[in-house]
């Protein structure tokens, strides 16, 4: 299902800078804007992306499930759908994750982050791990965990995405928030995310911004809003009509 294996060279990976908000919440200098929730980046992820796309429900009656994302940070995002499917999917169901990051976090950042929950410990140990030990120059990071694998793109998603070839069944658009991070949002990604997208396929981000939104209808996608997690008002799902 991988067929994108290009290679960047080391110095155009390039790598996050951390700054840590009290609670020990990781924050990129680069956007000035913290990696997930202050208040619980796990129940955040939960209502956003996994109930967003109805993951639990679908995930009970599938054999395989592709998810895809963009922006990878912690790994997070990746941990929780795993964690879901090991409770819901049968035995012998296969989940591909795709994810897309630009500027890679380093595995002691990783590993800081995620210790803030224990019940994802063992995965998030072995995936901290192997993060710290993938190859400097490798511009594709493959991971799994038992029926579960991962493909981390580790360049610009604008560049990477239109030459990966897959077609999710769900989508997390969990890049930095639009005003701060344009780029990730641009109407031309929208429709790449839109064209690597099933029929009947669903999307879900945290951003409810107006010209988010018309992008993603610019693309096909049909969007609705619904209550966003924590105090934020709202947040908003789509799908690819059938």
């Amino acid at each position: 299902m991988i067929q994108n294996k290009s290679k960047t060279q080391t110095d155009k990976i390039r790598k996050a800078r951390i700054e840590w908000l009290e609670g020990g919440v990781p924050r990129s200098a680069r956007f000035g804007d913290p990696y997930y929730s202050r208040q619980d980046g796990l129940a955040e992820t939960r209502h956003v992306f996994l109930e967003g796309n109805m993951l639990a429900e679908r995930f009970a009656g599938c054999r395989n499930f592709v998810v895809a994302e963009l922006g990878f940070g912690t790994g997070l995002n990746f941990l929780a759908t795993a964690s879901l499917w090991k409770e819901t999917a049968p035995e012998n169901a296969e989940l591909a994750f795709f994810s897309f990051e630009q500027f890679p976090i380093a595995a002691r950042d990783m590993g800081t982050a995620l210790n803030a929950w224990p019940q994802l410990h063992p995965m998030a140990t072995a995936l901290t791990k192997a993060w710290e030990e993938r190859p400097p120059d490798e511009g594709l990071f493959s991971f799994e965990l038992g029926n579960v694998r991962l493909a981390v793109f580790l360049d610009d998603a604008n560049t990477s995405l239109p030459k990966a070839q897959f077609a999710a069944d769900a989508w997390f658009l969990d890049g930095f928030a639009p005003a701060r991070n344009p780029q990730l949002w641009n109407d031309v990604l929208m429709g790449e995310v839109y064209a690597h997208t099933r029929p009947a396929g669903t999307l879900a981000t945290y951003s409810a911004a107006g010209w988010v939104r018309r992008n993603l209808e610019a693309a096909g996608f049909s969007t609705t809003r619904q209550p966003g997690y924590g105090g934020k008002r709202q947040m908003t799902t789509a799908h690819r009509p059938r």
